[in-house]
């Protein structure tokens, strides 16, 4: 309750020196008007409705007439509704200055939860934005305020909106953390069975989507569509159905993808649905997918200019967007449009730098919350139990040993950037020598024993060197029964040769071929490293990007983006 009082205080010195400042602010600035008598005896509810209802030049007027009025206790309700009136509206930077004073005058007569509430409407602004460092901020002050007063309807609502940016940021595992409690408290609830609760499926399905578990994703859709078809919820219909295409999408089943991709389509242009551009990029970004697949490199082309061609500037940093460049360029190199393929592929690389440089930043505010959340927590026991010397002491030791392993974290990070740069640098001279180190050997598994002549057994190797030169453990369908076949022999033959002659599992054979070319390959090809981890992953033969980076930080020990980043670094010094 420390915080509450601390914030209660600036909170309140800040509206003094607002309504203090504001008369001498508007008067030096663009602000000096006349209010007309008519508009000065209006409420402030009447106000909201005349913003509501006008065009965008008579906007300002009342708004600027509603500024004048500071005698209204609920005044502070006033501001949240013409906030969300232009959160709603998409006038984002509107819709934050409402907000914004929303949330000094709810500070400034305790109201929590309507405070909860305005920084639940900020997060969700900025989340539209684009804006997720912002959008963090906000959502945990509204956690903060939602746990300590027990709002546990509000925690789902911004727990939804944290997951969101958790995803941005390629957390999955704590986003899933999360979505995993929402889903058991939902019956806590008055949001079972209501648009909140297919709302949290559509948000909670991302998560598992990243993840790749795709099963959980069609069972939260089945659930949603049946709950959003008991209510007749048009955008929960929409949303659940480009999730169930994205799915059937991803796993080759083309026909489906579009037949659920198209269903949303026609909702989109059949019913009034708020908020379309998200739901119309993943639609149209989804459609160019499955028709690449198909070869149908043209008509992919015609949905992602649907995405780009009239993209407003405030969406260029969400993902989708970011990955339809990638896409696009994609298309035209496939139809030998080279020039129109390097275009969208240098758009791409700017965006998505620009994006990584922004995500690093949330990573960091995510990691820094949680050890906030360790201090916050000791704080707490310590004014519980004051009264309690002996366990008074327990808590200055707990906090001591969480300070210690705060700061044992600190040094453990240190360390493991001072080992990755060495890694990097023996990893550099390896590749140079093209000796790259090779992963122990698994021995965990008996292989049966079989005896195999030496003229099968040199023939075995020189067909797996010629494997080797043609790369074909590149190809995402590359296993021990397809190499066996291509090498004309059985797979019993190949497993034994593999790991009497090269000293390792066939897996693990494969993998380092894989991590080996990568390597190389990321080194001398710029154009290979400005690829998303995705497709860089897609490239080597790997079917999901997790996948890449768990074998390439088994074998270098470290993660793909930090070799990619040193090689960068390395070239900037060199230039």
């Amino acid at each position: 309750m420390a915080s509450f009082r601390m914030q209660e205080t600036i909170s309140k010195l800040f509206v003094v020196f607002f309504f203090l400042a504001s008369p001498v602010l508007l008067r030096a600035h663009k602000y000096s008007f006349q209010i007309s008598e008519d508009l000065k005896n209006k409420s402030p509810q009447e106000l909201v409705q005349l913003i509501k209802e006008s065009d965008s030049a008579s906007i300002d007027t009342y708004e600027r007439a509603l500024w004048k009025k500071s005698n209204y206790p609920s005044l502070a309700q006033t501001y949240y509704e013409l906030g969300l009136f232009f959160y709603e509206k998409e006038y984002f930077k509107k819709a934050v200055f409402h907000l914004n004073k929303a949330s000094i005058l709810a500070s400034e007569f305790k109201d929590y939860k309507l405070l909860c509430a305005i920084y639940g409407i900020k997060g969700h602004t900025y989340l539209r934005e684009g804006k997720n460092q912002k959008a963090l901020d906000s959502y945990y002050e509204a956690l903060r305020i939602a746990e300590e007063k027990e709002y546990i309807d509000r925690q789902l609502v911004v727990n939804s909106g944290i997951i969101i940016v958790l995803k941005r940021m390629n957390q999955l595992e704590k986003a899933r953390e999360i979505s995993e409690k929402m889903l058991k408290s939902i019956k806590e609830t008055t949001f079972e069975k209501k648009k909140n609760h297919v709302m949290m499926l559509t948000t909670i399905s991302d998560v598992y989507l990243d993840l790749e578990q795709y099963d959980s994703v069609l069972s939260f859709a089945k659930t949603g569509i049946k709950i959003s078809e008991k209510l007749d919820y048009k955008e929960g219909l929409v949303d659940l159905n480009i999730k169930k295409g994205i799915v059937f999408c991803r796993t080759n089943r083309i026909n489906q993808a579009f037949e659920c991709l198209l269903k949303a389509k026609d909702m989109m242009q059949n019913y009034d649905i708020k908020n379309q551009f998200f739901p119309k990029t993943n639609i149209n970004y989804f459609l160019a997918s499955c028709f690449y697949k198909q070869k149908k490199y043209k008509k992919a082309i015609i949905h992602l200019h649907e995405i780009l061609d009239t993209l407003e500037k405030k969406n260029l940093n969400i993902t989708p967007v970011i990955q339809s460049h990638l896409l696009l360029a994609n298309c035209y190199s496939k139809i030998n449009e080279l020039e129109k393929a390097w275009f969208w592929h240098d758009k791409y690389v700017k965006l998505n730098l620009d994006y990584q440089k922004n995500k690093d930043k949330t990573v960091s505010k995510i990691y820094g919350m949680e050890n906030q959340k360790f201090i916050s927590e000791i704080n707490e026991l310590k004014k519980k139990q004051v009264a309690n010397e002996k366990q008074k002491t327990k808590i200055l030791i707990f906090a001591l040993f969480i300070s210690v392993v705060i700061l044992g974290f600190g040094i453990w990070y240190y360390n493991k950037q001072k080992r990755n740069r060495i890694v990097f640098s023996e990893l550099m001279d390896q590749i140079d020598q093209l000796k790259v180190s090779e992963q122990k050997n698994d021995q965990s598994e008996d292989v049966k024993e079989v005896v195999i002549d030496d003229v099968k057994v040199n023939q075995i190797l020189k067909n797996l060197e010629k494997m080797e030169e043609s790369e074909y453990f590149l190809r995402s369908d590359c296993n021990l029964r397809s190499i066996a076949t291509k090498i004309k022999t059985n797979t019993t033959y190949l497993s034994l040769v593999i790991k009497e002659h090269k000293g390792k599992k066939f897996n693990s054979y494969i993998n380092d071929l894989r991590i080996d070319y990568a390597l190389k390959r990321l080194k001398s090809d710029k154009k290979f490293r400005s690829f998303s981890i995705g497709s860089i992953a897609k490239e080597i033969g790997y079917k999901s990007d997790n996948s890449f980076t768990k074998h390439f930080k088994a074998k270098t020990g470290l993660n793909p983006s930090y070799y990619i980043k040193k090689i960068q670094d390395l070239e900037k010094q060199l230039l």
